[in-house]
């Protein structure tokens, strides 16, 4: 994806985006009947008895203005509640909700119409042939809003909450494995890129990158004639002092700086490009889960089991089902060891003094190397640490020897 259709992506995420785009449909379909209005003949306007057309706009721009209300305190209720009660990084999905935005902008577009219809008709515009055109639009407008609203009820019943934004964090998660152009190091940390005799690209402020234009990178490399090494992959945090990526050989500072665009940096971190993001994000969620004040060892649990999908997701997607990199941009792998912590430490640590929770955790990481034994020793590694922190915290022998007898079934050859 190049920078351009990221920032396009972006923008069209935008709550006031669609919103806006709605209202523009929704003015424009009511000022059609005066545009094409003379087309419809007088006999035809009179029989089919338009002039009811005034009474339901107006009931409909009243009922419009309470349904956009109410939508935006149940939004705004439901972002309030994942921001105090799930994670505050959560919310983000939910404000990129497509049928949440889809049914803001049809009521806000709707009420729109019924506006500029009354005001069209107070000024005589539509004659009695533009009132035909405007009462088919308006009925119409209330087809759309009738669809709208049946997947508005069903969808508000469970938006915001705990199983559904686990579900959003997995999704996210999932198809940021989709969007990664680099195989996992299954064996521990990748070898450090030697930078003696090669150019540094520091970034210019300290934020995240959250995408990278590698087809940019590509052409760059291949315009200078040279290799280029990238070192901030998505959701690495950058600054000034720090490379994010390294140029083969001297270069001028305006090359320095092509290289630099080829790098979107936020303040915050997206889901879009970064797997780890989803997977710190899930163990987030089971963190405030298994949190004294809440102690909900259940969503602890369907966190781990979510994580595990998103890990196997991540084990299956080999070398061969990537999209080649240019061939002069060298990208690292990413430390399957890092996603392991990322995910597990946090749930193993706050999960330590809570059995199931332990037991559940030794099961999906035994799977997982099942699944992949060429990164057996890596997952073996992370549970040994998990089995250590439950020791240590369990105050049951049985408890104890649970989550000890669980890892060596799990981890048996």
């Amino acid at each position: 994806m190049t920078r351009w259709q990221w920032l396009i992506r972006l923008l069209t995420r935008r709550m006031w985006f669609r919103a806006a785009l709605m209202c523009g449909f929704g003015g424009a379909l009511a000022l059609a009947g005066a545009l094409v209005g003379h087309t419809i003949s007088y006999h035809f306007a009179a029989t089919v008895g338009s002039k009811s057309v005034d009474s339901i706009l107006t009931m409909l721009a009243s009922s419009m203005l309470a349904v956009t209300t109410f939508s935006l305190t149940a939004m705004v209720s439901a972002y309030s509640g994942a921001t105090s009660t799930i994670t505050p990084r959560a919310v983000q999905l939910l404000i990129d909700d497509s049928t949440a935005q889809n049914a803001l902008a049809t009521f806000l577009g709707s009420f729109l119409f019924a506006i500029v219809g009354i005001v069209a008709l107070s000024t005589g515009l539509y004659g009695d042939t533009g009132r035909v055109i405007l009462f088919f639009g308006t009925i119409l407008v209330i087809l759309f809003i009738v669809v709208t609203l049946l997947r508005w009820i069903e969808h508000i019943a469970r938006f915001g909450r705990v199983s559904d934004t686990i579900d959003r964090v997995e999704r996210a998660a999932l198809a940021a494995v989709e969007t990664i152009a680099v195989p996992l190091a299954l064996d521990g940390e990748p070898p450090a890129v030697e930078q003696s005799g090669r150019t540094t690209v520091p970034a210019p402020t300290m934020a995240r990158v959250t995408h990278m234009d590698i087809a940019l990178l590509g052409r760059i490399a291949e315009a200078m004639d040279t290799d280029i090494y990238v070192l901030a992959l998505p959701g690495r945090l950058v600054e000034p002092g720090r490379p994010m990526a390294l140029i083969d050989g001297t270069v001028d500072e305006a090359a320095v700086e092509e290289v630099q665009h080829a790098f979107t940096l936020a303040h915050q971190r997206a889901f879009d490009h970064d797997p780890r993001f989803g997977l710190v994000v899930l163990s987030e969620i089971a963190s405030r889960a298994l949190s004294p004040a809440v102690n909900d060892p259940g969503t602890a649990i369907a966190v781990i089991e979510a994580g595990s999908r998103v890990m196997l997701r991540l084990l299956d997607y080999r070398p061969q089902h990537i999209t080649p990199l240019p061939a002069r941009v060298h990208v690292p792998p990413i430390p399957l060891a890092a996603l392991l912590d990322d995910w597990c430490r946090p749930i193993a640590r706050d999960g330590a003094a809570i059995v199931e929770v332990s037991v559940r955790l030794q099961k999906s990481l035994g799977a997982l190397a099942r699944h992949a034994p060429a990164a057996r020793q890596v997952i073996a590694d992370e549970a040994s640490d998990a089995v250590d922190r439950a020791r240590a915290a369990l105050t049951s022998d049985a408890d104890r020897e649970l989550v000890e007898r669980t890892h060596r079934d799990a981890f048996a050859d």
